[in-house]
């Protein structure tokens, strides 16, 4: 297959979806010299922020898909839209960033996947950690100590006014264990590299403003080929607890490492979500005496990036995919594979049974 032509002049980009990460993405655009945007397409009016002030807003994405013709095309909208609006795109000719999750099957998931293929387009998924320095830090030292593993995570968050709103608009098409699990189960599998082999999850509906056959608090257990286990938890609503809200623990037989978030840290904080603040590390290693070797250490991660600082990153990574043809192989069975797991969960949930992969 001939290579993509790669340009040099800045990339021309439609951002579909603006929500809290569609407006980020098109701030990360619009500071960005190698982007030029050239559409906004959301199916109402909302603010937009300063630098996007100047700009419409339009509500057909097919429409302004056909008029722009985008070389890449940004797509934050609701998660059952993801699949349909990116193998559009990457067929008309763009290079497309879509938000997590990939799709709400895995066989969407995997249909994206071939139409970057097919068509030669970059596809880069929305997994934000990837781009954040502290989760780096955080995998790199979890594989120093070496597995089997066990992963206890979890995101849950008390949410009211508008941002229960938004979550109850997700649920309609999407779980809390697979709309923020997909992040951890990709952190899980970047550090073990084994696959996962079996998922069981739990579930219960905890509000009566959300659909019957919906559920707003998840737990998912996941088994990994080396003998590695994890669990993750998310939950949504203003009865959600504020304590234990962030827990992201990797315990090895060598010793554990841990984030820890800042006191006084809030679940409904956006930044709380990929802030680590420190990184503690303990070493299982004990002397004749049955005493430790070595302290615990903390890490500090002071001058953590923020929200939109990562966003920043994040759609700089795409501009180096594009502009240097990066092989982007394995961030998008990376992302197929922590969306099955997720997926299985919820499957699970449904079925009350565990879920072979």
């Amino acid at each position: 297959m001939t290579a993509a032509p790669i340009p040099t002049s800045p990339l021309r980009v439609m951002v579909a979806g603006l929500g809290n990460m569609g407006r980020s993405h098109a701030l990360a655009y619009a500071t960005n010299p190698g982007f030029e945007i050239v559409g906004l397409v959301n199916r109402s009016g909302v603010p937009l922020p300063g630098l996007l002030a100047g700009l419409s807003i339009r509500q057909s994405f097919e429409d302004t898909l056909q008029s722009e013709k985008p070389d890449l095309v940004a797509i934050a909208t609701y998660s059952d839209s993801h699949a349909d609006y990116a193998v559009q795109a990457m067929e008309a000719g763009a290079h497309v960033f879509v938000e997590k999750p990939l799709a709400t099957t895995v066989a969407d998931a995997q249909r994206v996947v071939d139409a970057a293929k097919a068509n030669n387009r970059k596809l880069v998924v929305g997994y934000i950690l990837r781009h954040h320095p502290s989760w780096e830090r955080l995998i790199a030292e979890a594989r120093a100590l070496g597995g089997p593993f066990v992963f206890r995570m979890n995101l849950n968050q008390q949410s009211s006014g508008p941002t229960w709103a938004t979550h109850k608009q997700l649920m309609q098409t999407t779980s809390p264990i697979v709309d923020c699990g997909v992040h951890y189960l990709d952190v899980m599998c970047q550090i073990t590299d084994a696959p996962p082999v079996e998922v069981r999850g739990m579930g219960v509906r905890l509000s009566q403003e959300i659909a019957p056959d919906m559920y707003n608090y998840g737990h998912l257990q996941v088994l990994f080929a080396d003998g590695s286990v994890g669990w993750y938890e998310a939950g949504w609503g203003p009865m959600m607890s504020e304590t234990a809200f962030f827990v992201k623990d990797v315990i090895s037989p060598n010793g554990c490492v841990s984030i820890v978030v800042a006191e006084g840290t809030r679940s409904d904080d956006i930044d709380a979500h990929t802030k680590t603040s420190v990184i503690r590390r303990h070493r299982a290693e004990m002397d004749a005496n049955g005493r430790f070797v070595s302290p615990d250490e903390n890490i500090s991660m002071a001058g953590e990036p923020g929200h939109q600082d990562l966003c920043d990153r994040e759609q700089a990574f795409v501009l180096k995919a594009i502009r240097e043809d990066l092989d982007l192989s394995r961030h998008m069975d990376d992302a197929v594979r922590s969306l099955a797991v997720c997926l299985a969960a919820d499957e699970s949930v449904r079925s009350g049974k565990p879920v072979r992969l």
